[in-house]
């Protein structure tokens, strides 16, 4: 149970859509973020976005984001949720591209402290191909799902344990996006 009274059945809406339901003034402008960090028209491939969303959300302990936002990006993947777990595992080890791994690395720094995002990390990204919007639409990805992780868990929000929930919701988000999954 939420640590307020969400006024929904948590189980209709549970992880960040009771607070997103509760809240419309600002649920509204947190989906419209999702919606254009996520599946808006930049260049990182919406793929990669949901990983690094997942990637940053498993950094952060928060089982709702991790678990949906793994399940959007395996749905998303020919390779499915066997790619999903072993970038979460171990981006270093994990068969994604140089760019790819780089970004990621950038992401892990975000999570810790913005502050641990260096020059060499940067350069890195950029020797593998990544360009400045790609840097900074990652930085902005990462710190994003570090303020929606904290706000989920920080209100104590239910995360279904159900793998089929997750799918089930991955499909929605692609069909419709975010702004229509409340």
């Amino acid at each position: 149970m939420a640590h307020i009274d969400l006024g929904v059945d948590e189980t209709e809406f549970p992880g960040v859509r009771g607070p997103l339901k509760y809240r419309p003034v600002t649920g509204k402008p947190m989906l419209e973020l999702a919606e254009t960090l996520l599946r808006g028209p930049l260049s990182l491939p919406t793929a990669d976005r949901e990983l690094i969303a997942a990637y940053v959300s498993g950094l952060n302990e928060c089982t709702y984001c991790c678990s949906a936002h793994s399940a959007f990006a395996a749905a998303l993947l020919d390779e499915g949720m066997s790619l999903v777990d072993q970038v979460r595992a171990d981006p270093a080890t994990a068969p994604i591209s140089a760019k790819l791994r780089a970004l990621l690395h950038i992401a892990g720094a975000v999570q810790r402290s913005g502050r641990d995002v260096t020059t060499e990390l940067v350069d890195a990204a950029r020797t593998e191909g990544a360009t400045d919007e790609e840097i900074h639409d990652t930085v902005l990805i990462a710190a994003a799902f570090c303020m929606v992780n904290r706000y989920v868990d920080g209100l104590g929000t239910f995360a279904p344990s159900d793998p089929k929930f997750y799918d089930e919701t991955a499909r929605r988000v692609i069909s419709v996006g975010y702004r229509n999954t409340v």
